[in-house]
């Protein structure tokens, strides 16, 4: 089973790719860089992102020839020159050198602006939308979100982008008018930009407990703080429900998915009550936005059961990124069990591939994502055999789904898995 899985190039459904240049800024709307550091002593993130996981050994070896078995200092500097060795040999090429060392043929790329050097078809682009959120004065949701509190002025300088590039110099003075010159030109240029998806990180920013929220109270509280004020908790809410709505709609007559971050969260004090995934029953229950496929991104680890039952809605499909660093092999087939055995054609293969360290960036961290999330696959699919749930050409049907078909056919891509 497993060899036949390693056999399929993968589309990955989430991950952060980054340029071979010095300082690429666009990698991320909101790069944890802008937070502080942990305090002293603190574990370095999850025990299967610390360099002393030797699955990053196997992924210098498979990606750069590593010589060593081991990450002791010097070795580790012999990693980085090896892969900076590669980055001067391949040149523009190397994002995709490192997807075919990775067992993928296409990728969707989270990040602000694409270039020259992750073209289209193999790289596809997922900007970002939650600046379109927040356009008001956001400095009462700094003071109660203090651990966040920097997310809010790189949200503000992506809104100002996006206004930019909209020909817009000065936040519209009516909601209307604010919908029509700003939010839906932009979701428009991403879409003739070749965006696949719209992506909110906004879990970290508040809640995902979206709610209806009628268009004259919204354009009220607009008009009221567009010139200046904060606005109340609960009016910014208001207005930004409606937002969500208004973006999910117009991403739904554009072909665009949404992908909504829902997960554990970077950082010492991120609060996992507000991306619980049935926070988003209503958003997906909602009749205007049917046509609005929703993904739930890292699957809303570790609520996989909840995401299990979301997953029955027509327009709901999840990927299972970040669960390699989350969960060992073993944790992730049971987790995935749960998924394959009810809705298999709702999950999505994604390996949240991120640029952690110099010596541990999303070449590493896909590589391995791509690894064991085949193994995972594979060890789930075979005790599903031997239960006698499915018969073997159905678990290798169901793995070539999870791991391509599955995202082909939600994103329209014209694409072979072998």
């Amino acid at each position: 089973m497993l060899r036949e899985l390693r056999a399929i190039r993968a589309i990955d459904d989430h991950a952060h790719v980054v340029r071979p240049v010095a300082d690429d800024r666009d990698y991320d709307a909101l790069p944890f860089s802008l937070l502080d550091p942990p305090p002293p002593g603190a574990p370095a993130g999850p025990a299967r992102l610390r360099l002393d996981n030797p699955m990053f050994v196997k992924a210098w070896k498979a990606l750069y020839g590593y010589p060593h078995e081991d990450v002791s200092a010097a070795h580790v500097k012999d990693a980085v020159a090896l892969k900076q060795k590669a980055i001067e040999q391949q040149g523009a090429n190397y994002p995709a050198w490192v997807l075919d060392r990775q067992g993928v043929e296409i990728v969707l790329a989270n990040r602000v602006a694409m270039a020259a050097d992750l073209p289209a078809p193999r790289f596809r682009w997922v900007p970002y939308a939650d600046a379109l959120l927040f356009p008001l004065d956001n400095s009462g949701a700094m003071a109660s979100n203090r651990d966040y509190a920097a997310f809010y002025p790189a949200e503000e300088k992506l809104l100002r982008r996006y206004m930019e590039e909209s020909g817009v110099r000065a936040l519209p003075p009516t909601l209307a008018e604010y919908c029509r010159a700003v939010v839906t030109p932009t979701l428009e240029r991403h879409k003739a930009g070749g965006a696949v998806a719209e992506k909110l990180e906004i879990a970290y920013l508040r809640w995902l407990d979206f709610a209806a929220a009628a268009e004259a109270d919204a354009a009220r509280i607009y008009a009221q703080h567009a010139q200046g004020g904060s606005p109340s908790p609960a009016d910014y809410k208001t207005l930004q429900d409606y937002l969500f709505a208004y973006v999910a709609r117009e991403a739904g007559r554009l072909g665009l998915a949404i992908h909504i971050h829902v997960a554990n969260g970077g950082g010492a004090n991120y609060d996992q009550r507000g991306s619980n995934p049935l926070l988003l029953t209503w958003a997906v229950n909602e009749p205007s936005l049917r046509k609005t496929a929703f993904v739930i991104v890292h699957g809303g680890y570790p609520y996989y059961p909840e995401t299990g039952g979301l997953l029955s809605k027509p327009n709901v499909y999840a990927d299972f990124s970040a669960l390699s660093f989350l969960e060992g092999v073993q944790g992730q087939a049971a987790l995935l069990r749960g998924w394959l055995s009810q809705w298999p054609e709702k999950v999505l293969y994604g390996s949240d591939a991120t640029p952690n360290t110099d010596e541990t960036s999303w070449e590493e961290t896909g590589w391995i994502a791509s690894q064991t999330g085949r193994e995972a696959l594979a060890i789930a699919l075979t005790g599903m055999v031997r239960d006698g749930d499915i018969t073997r050409a159905r678990a290798l049907a169901i793995g070539r789904m999870v791991l391509h078909d599955n995202a082909a056919k939600l994103y329209g891509f014209s694409t072979q898995s072998h």
